[in-house]
C-alpha cells in the first residue's frame, strides 16, 4: 500500500487513477473528505433534534394553534424518512456527487427559509424542505464514503459515521438550549446557512465525481418510489400522532392500515419492476438486514431517551432549556469516545461483539435510569445512566453501519445507505412515540411514566442483543482489503 512520506509518494508499480475504488486500493485516501461529509451530515442530524428545545419559544413567537406545534418536528421526519430511499436510488443512478450537492443546496436554502419564516405555515413548509434536502444528502454522502474508502480506512470511516447519529442527536439538544437562550429560536435554523454554504464550496473541489448510470431518469423506479414514500409517510404520521390521538383511535388504525397496504403494494411492484428501487438481492444480504435492524432499534432507544429525559428535566425538575442541553453534554462526549474505541477494536473483535456489548450496555443504562426520582441529584441520579447508555450507543452505531454496508456493490451503495437512513429516521420516530405512549399514559404522571418507559427500553435492548448474537454476522475489516462478513 502506498503511503506519503515527507511530501513524496512512495514508488509503486500500479498506474495512478482518479476513481474512488482505485484510490482505496492504491493508497490511503485523505480523511479531509470524511470530515467534510461528516460536517454536512452532522448538520442534518443535529437539525432533527435541535428544534425540540426551541419549540416553546417558536410557539410564542409565531402564535401556533394548540396541537399544530408538533408539525415543526414531524414535517421534517415525515419528508426525510419518506423520501430517503428515493434519494439513495437517485444517487446510484444520477451520480453520488450530483445528488449530494443538490441535497446540500436544498437543505441550506430551506434552513434560511425556516429562520426567516413569518408564520406557522411558512415554517412547517420550510421544515419539509429541510427534510427533502436531508433525504438527498444523507444517502449520497454515505455511499460516497462506502465507495471512496476501503479496508481498515473504510471500517474507521463507517464507524465514525455511525457515531454521528448518537452524537448529533445529543448535541442537538445542547445546541438548541444554547442558541435559543442566547440568540433566539431563529438562530437554530440560520446557523446552518454559513455551514452549508462553506461545505458546498469545498465539496465542489473535494468530493470525487462518479459516473451517472445511462438513462438514469428512465431507470429510476418512480412508481415504486411513490408507493414506498406513501407507505412510510403514512406509517410515520401514524406513529408521530398516535400518542395524542390514541393508539387504537379510528384515525391511527386507518393510517396504519393504509401504510401496510401501500408497503405491500410496493413489495408487489418491486417484483415486477425492471429496475426496482430496492433490488431483491439486497434483502438476501444478512449483513445489511442485521445492520438495519440494529440501527432501527438502537436509534429508537437513544432518541426516546433524549425525549423522555428532556421532558422529565423540564417538567419534573423544572430545569431551563439551557440546563437541559448542558446536562446532555457528557452523553455526547461518551458516545464519541466509545465510537472511537469501538472502531479501533473492529478488526479484532468484529462488529457482532461490538453490537451485542453495546446493546447490553444500553439496556443497563436504561435500568439505571429507572431508579431516578424527583429528588435525585444529577451526578448520582441521572448522569450514571446517561454515561452507560452513551458508552453502549458508541459501540452499537458504528458496528451497525459497518455490518450493514459490508460487501455492498458500488452501484447499490446509495440505496443501501438510504435503507440505513430510513431505519434511523423511522426508528427515531417510533422511539419517541413508544416512549411517549408508555412513559406518559400511566397513572402517576411523568415521574412514574419515566420509570415505565426505561423499563421497556431495557427489555427492548436485551431482546435486540439476543437476536443480534444469534443472527448477525461477524464483520472484521482487514487492512488493505474490503470489509468482509462471515
Amino acid at each position: 500500500m502506498q503511503r506519503l512520506h515527507n511530501g513524496k509518494r512512495a514508488a509503486a508499480p500500479a498506474r495512478r487513477t482518479n476513481s474512488p475504488a482505485a484510490a482505496g486500493q492504491e493508497g490511503r485516501r485523505s480523511w479531509s473528505l470524511l470530515i467534510l461529509l461528516s460536517v454536512a451530515q452532522f448538520m442534518v442530524i443535529l437539525d432533527a433534534t435541535v428544534v425540540n428545545v426551541a419549540l416553546p419559544s417558536i410557539a410564542r413567537s409565531l402564535h401556533f394553534a394548540p396541537g399544530s406545534l408538533q408539525w415543526v418536528a414531524t414535517a421534517y421526519v415525515l419528508v426525510s424518512g419518506g423520501l430517503v430511499l428515493l434519494g439513495g436510488r437517485a444517487a446510484d443512478l444520477a451520480g453520488r456527487r450530483r445528488i449530494f450537492l443538490a441535497g446540500l443546496a436544498v437543505f441550506t436554502a430551506a434552513s434560511l427559509a425556516s429562520g426567516l419564516a413569518p408564520d406557522p405555515a411558512a415554517l412547517i413548509a420550510a421544515r419539509a424542505g429541510q427534510g427533502l434536502g436531508a433525504a438527498m444528502l444523507t444517502p449520497a454522502a454515505l455511499s460516497i464514503i462506502t465507495t471512496a474508502y476501503s479496508g481498515a480506512q473504510r471500517a474507521a470511516a463507517l464507524g465514525a459515521w455511525g457515531a454521528l447519529g448518537g452524537a448529533g442527536a445529543a448535541a442537538g439538544v445542547l445546541a438548541g438550549g444554547l442558541l435559543t437562550t442566547w440568540l433566539g429560536w431563529r438562530a437554530v435554523f440560520l446557523v446552518n446557512v454559513p455551514v452549508g454554504a462553506v461545505a458546498g464550496l469545498l465539496s465542489l473541489r473535494m468530493v470525487p465525481r462518479s459516473a451517472a448510470a445511462s438513462r438514469a431518469g428512465r431507470d429510476l423506479d418512480l412508481a415504486g418510489a411513490a408507493l414506498a414514500v406513501g407507505g412510510l409517510v403514512a406509517a410515520t404520521y401514524a406513529i408521530a400522532g398516535a400518542p395524542s390521538r390514541g393508539w387504537v383511535s379510528a384515525q391511527t388504525v386507518l393510517l396504519v392500515a393504509l401504510a401496510v397496504a401501500l408497503l405491500a403494494a410496493f413489495a408487489v411492484a418491486e417484483r415486477q419492476a425492471r429496475r426496482p428501487l430496492l433490488p431483491p438481492q439486497l434483502w438476501r444480504s444478512r449483513s445489511l438486514v442485521a445492520g438495519v435492524l440494529v440501527m432501527f432499534g438502537a436509534t429508537g432507544i437513544l432518541v426516546g431517551t433524549f425525549f423522555l429525559n428532556s421532558l422529565y428535566l423540564q417538567s419534573v425538575q423544572h430545569a431551563s432549556a439551557l440546563r437541559t442541553g448542558l446536562e446532555f453534554l457528557p452523553l455526547t462526549l461518551v458516545i464519541g469516545a466509545s465510537a472511537h474505541l469501538g472502531s479501533r477494536q473492529l478488526p479484532a473483535a468484529g462488529s457482532r461483539v461490538l453490537m451485542v456489548t453495546g446493546l447490553l450496555l444500553m439496556g443497563a443504562g436504561a435500568l439505571l435510569l429507572t431508579g431516578v426520582a424527583p429528588s435525585s441529584g444529577y451526578l448520582t441520579g441521572l448522569l450514571p445512566g446517561l454515561l452507560v447508555t452513551g458508552a453502549g450507543t458508541g459501540l452499537v452505531l458504528p458496528g451497525a453501519a459497518v455490518t450493514a454496508l459490508s460487501g455492498i456493490a458500488a452501484d447499490q451503495a446509495g440505496v443501501a445507505s438510504g435503507l440505513m437512513t430510513t431505519a434511523h429516521e423511522i426508528g427515531a420516530a417510533l422511539g419517541v412515540a413508544v416512549f411517549s405512549a408508555v412513559g406518559l399514559a400511566v397513572t402517576g404522571g411523568v415521574a412514574a411514566g419515566y420509570r415505565h418507559g426505561f423499563t421497556v427500553a431495557a427489555a427492548i435492548a436485551a431482546g435486540l442483543a439476543l437476536i443480534t448474537a444469534v443472527l448477525a454476522p461477524a464483520v472484521r475489516p482487514a487492512p488493505g482489503a474490503r470489509v468482509a462478513a462471515h
